[in-house]
């Protein structure tokens, strides 16, 4: 697929490219940020020209990963990065937010958009997961209204670590929706 522009209310979501390379080196010094997101540490400059030159077109030209830049609609800084991730049984969305940035819907509306984009292209769910005590990024999720459903016990590998890993869901019906395939919930069991 080739790279895309996605608009919302206040926000530009586009590939990242070489002129945004000085932004994702400078956000990504954030202790914040090294230590939740899965990027080297220290974060030197060649990671980013890395990052930017080469996983996000490639992530893009082999439909393995939809990477964006945020940006403020009608120019501006760079806010942060979010990620989808196409997978056979549901898509994965990843995010970080400059610290500068953090405190103001940006990255939940972001989340939003993005969702509504894959449910678009027939996604039936969207996954979230964050390591467990990455407080900042559940509270984003389920403002973007993601179902929190959960911890994984060591499915998280992090520099050499296993961690304990939480997940939630968003589902096309949570946003008033409709699904690409039927749901027929689980009932639950009677007392």
């Amino acid at each position: 697929m080739d790279p895309l522009r996605i608009s919302s209310d206040r926000l530009e979501l586009r590939a990242l490219v070489s002129a945004d390379i000085e932004a994702v080196h400078a956000v990504c010094q954030d202790p914040d940020i090294q230590r939740w997101v899965p990027i080297p540490s220290p974060y030197e400059r060649q990671h980013a020209e890395y990052f930017v030159e080469q996983v996000v077109p490639e992530g893009w030209r082999t439909d393995t990963v939809y990477t964006f830049g945020v940006f403020p609609r009608g120019g501006g800084p760079l806010i942060g990065a979010a990620n989808l991730q196409p997978r056979t049984e549901a898509w994965e969305i990843g995010y970080w937010t400059a610290a500068e940035h953090r405190g103001r819907g940006y990255t939940a509306e972001t989340v939003g958009a993005l969702a509504r984009w894959a449910f678009a292209q027939g996604v039936d769910r969207l996954e979230w997961r964050a390591e467990r005590g990455n407080n900042a990024s559940r509270a984003v999720a389920e403002k973007a209204g993601f179902v929190w459903e959960g911890t994984l016990r060591a499915a998280l590998l992090s520099r050499g670590t296993l961690r304990d890993l939480w997940i939630g869901s968003l589902l096309p019906s949570d946003l008033g929706l409709a699904s690409a395939h039927a749901y027929l919930p689980a009932q639950r069991a009677s007392a």
